[in-house]
């Protein structure tokens, strides 16, 4: 549940286009590019919180990830550094995702860089995928912790594009660690997976009871971001993102709503601690 001094959190939630790449310099010119579309933005109307999808300093392909010798960087790299600017100039928080070097490994992380220009956190994707459009095992290691970071007295915590589909997590993260949005960030191309990729964010909030933005990159072959309510129904319906173009929408994350749905709808509450211990009456096979 929303700490009592929660306050209403204002987001913007960025479907951004990435360009092909294959150089650092590349990358950095759409990074630049980038920053200045939310600077943008951030001009016309301060938030709290600016978020952007996974990998979304680099393009999403095999040609890309075949040069992450020159594209993967450090957390002190030229992607955060850019974005650490930008969040100090107006003292917002930023979520970022990059392909971050780790020793001899890459990774696929979402950097949380606070107010200051100070990174807070930063989550590596725990599952990666590797059917449709994605090959991500054979370029990038999977990672080993969770994490959370609070905005106006609410706390978020990221997952990565296929994370979504295995229900322990968010479950862990929510009743576990007291997260209050969950923040999913993806690179959903048009595979045979994209049809059910809107079901399982649906499914997450509302058994969870919690806000989740899924948001993915902007294109052809992307597209389609939203963000669910902690319930939806035909009164309270998705916030439904372009279908390919580049969108910044904003958004309002309310603990109130969030106290409301849990008082009225008590999943939570209800559910068993455990259901590993129930005896099973089994027939005959």
């Amino acid at each position: 549940m929303p700490r009592p001094d929660a306050e209403p959190v204002t987001l913007l939630a960025c479907q951004v286009e990435v360009p092909t790449m294959t150089t650092a310099a590349e990358r950095d010119a759409h990074v630049a590019t980038m920053v200045e579309r939310i600077r943008a933005e951030l001009a016309e109307a301060p938030v709290d919180l600016v978020v952007l999808p996974e990998l979304s300093s680099i393009d999403y392909s095999r040609a890309a990830f075949e040069r992450l010798d020159v594209l993967a960087e450090p957390m002190d790299g030229p992607t955060v550094t850019a974005i650490s600017g930008l969040a100090a100039e107006h003292g917002t928080t930023i979520v970022v995702g990059i392909a971050r070097r780790d020793g001899d490994r890459n990774r696929i992380t979402q950097v949380v860089v606070g107010p200051d220009g100070e990174p807070v956190v930063h989550f590596d994707k725990l599952h990666r995928a590797d059917f449709g459009f994605s090959e991500e095992s054979e370029f990038f290691t999977a990672g080993s912790h969770l994490a959370t970071f609070d905005v106006g007295g609410l706390r978020f915590a990221p997952i990565v594009c296929y994370d979504v589909r295995f229900p322990e997590l968010v479950r862990t993260l929510v009743v576990d660690h007291g997260t209050d949005v969950v923040l999913h960030c993806g690179a959903y191309g048009r595979d045979e997976s994209f049809p059910s990729w809107h079901a399982f964010v649906t499914t997450r909030a509302m058994e969870n009871q919690v806000p989740m933005l899924s948001l993915s990159r902007a294109g052809a072959a992307f597209g389609g971001s939203v963000f669910c309510g902690p319930w939806v129904d035909d009164d309270h319906p998705p916030v439904r993102f372009p279908e390919h173009d580049e969108a910044f929408v904003r958004l309002v994350v309310d603990p109130a709503e969030i106290r409301r749905v849990r008082d009225r709808y008590r999943f939570l509450h209800d559910r068993f601690g455990s259901y590993a211990d129930l005896p099973v009456m089994q027939g005959p096979r």
